[in-house]
């Protein structure tokens, strides 16, 4: 089994509306979750209630496409409002990252960190030390997860940042972007990811959900090509076909079963006739 380790703030933890998205569902992509591999549903994080949609499900679902016989795990630990000091090697967050991608590794084999951090570090001239604790964050994961040349792959912050609303703030993205480059000039086997063009909730900081889905065909592509996307990529208009399934195993349905009922989503009775349809 492989896994792909999921680090930063919100926009990686995902705050895209869950009902504005079809859901990606595959029994062969799980998520990590109080010790156990679960079949994966968004979110995938639970670092806020606030949580929804981000980028990893798309490449899940990407990766299993090109790997079809082959299963991926995906370990949440991103935490949404966070510093690039909050993920120094001695801090809490690093820490907990650190533990569960170990554990991870007694079953799984990671073949990827994705980090998505930024605006909570782009305003008061933060960036002019952003590439040095960057530089300083990916070294110790993989020194100390023995991985190193695990691809490590960093989305820029887009650019309806600085503007209005809870982005206003963050007015120094384009100089964070410039650090972001700067490390995947300077670091092995690290790639960057453009937000040209993805677009936010209304709270203009978070990236909205089908931009997500689309940020995460991105991050595919640097990793699976193991170059920067420096543009849009060709395969973002095709995203209804190639995310979202025409068919659904038993077991899948069974699952989103069980969940749409959990949700009060159906009535007890559609839910155990359709079970017993299925069985």
């Amino acid at each position: 089994m492989k896994s792909i380790l999921l680090i930063g703030q919100s926009n990686m933890a995902g705050r895209g509306y869950t009902n504005e998205v079809e859901p990606i569902l595959d029994e062969r992509i799980l998520m990590l979750r109080n010790g156990r591999w679960q079949m994966m549903e968004e979110p995938i994080h639970n670092d806020r209630a606030v949580a929804g949609i981000g980028p990893a499900a798309s490449l899940a679902k990407l990766w299993l496409d090109a790997h079809p016989n082959e299963t991926i795990g995906l370990i949440p630990c991103a935490d949404g409002g966070t510093s690039i000091e909050d993920w120094a090697p001695d801090g809490v967050l690093t820490r907990h990252a650190i533990s569960e991608a170990t554990f991870a590794q007694e079953t799984s084999e990671i073949i990827g960190i994705l980090w998505h951090q930024g605006e909570s570090d782009s305003l008061n001239q933060r960036y002019q030390t952003y590439a040095e604790k960057l530089n300083t964050l990916i070294h110790h994961f993989r020194t100390t997860l023995n991985i190193p040349e695990t691809p490590f792959v960093m989305g820029l912050l887009p650019d309806f940042l600085g503007k209005t609303a809870f982005g206003q703030s963050a007015i120094e993205y384009e100089e964070i972007n410039a650090e972001i480059k700067r490390v995947a000039r300077e670091q092995d086997h690290c790639y960057y990811v453009t937000a040209q063009g993805l677009t936010s909730n209304p709270d203009a900081i978070h990236i909205d959900a089908i931009s997500q889905r689309v940020f995460g065909v991105r991050y595919y592509a640097a990793f699976s090509n193991k170059a920067n996307v420096v543009n849009p990529v060709a395969e973002e208009s095709q995203i209804d076909t190639v995310l979202y399934k025409q068919e659904y195993t038993k077991n899948e349905q069974m699952y989103k079963l069980v969940s749409q009922f959990s949700k009060n989503e159906i009535s007890y009775e559609t839910f155990v006739n359709e079970m017993r349809v299925l069985q």
